[in-house]
C-alpha cells in the first residue's frame, strides 16, 4: 500500500501501526517521506480494505491525496 499527500505528520506512523492492531493485519513500513508512506499489510483482504479507509480518513494532521494498493509478489487477493 502506498499513501501519498501531506503525510509528513509524526503523529501518522503510529497511527497507522495502531489501526493495523486493532485490525489484525500484519503490517511493515518500508519507507517514509514527506509526500509518501509505503508499507506492506497482509490480512483477510475485507480488513485491509478497513485500513484503506481509515488511513484515508487517517489523523487530523495528515492530508491523504491518494491511496495505491498492489498485491505483493506471490500473493492474491
Amino acid at each position: 500500500m502506498t499513501i501519498l499527500g501531506d503525510v509528513d505528520a509524526v503523529s501518522f506512523v503510529p497511527w497507522i501501526r495502531r489501526h493495523a492492531a486493532k485490525l489484525g493485519l500484519v503490517q511493515t513500513i518500508s519507507s517514509t517521506s514527506t509526500g509518501r508512506i509505503e508499507l506492506d499489510v497482509a490480512g483477510p483482504v475485507e480488513l485491509i480494505d478497513m485500513m484503506e479507509m481509515g488511513c484515508s480518513l487517517g489523523p487530523i494532521d495528515v492530508w491523504v491525496e491518494a491511496i495505491h494498493r498492489a498485491p505483493i509478489k506471490g500473493e492474491t487477493g
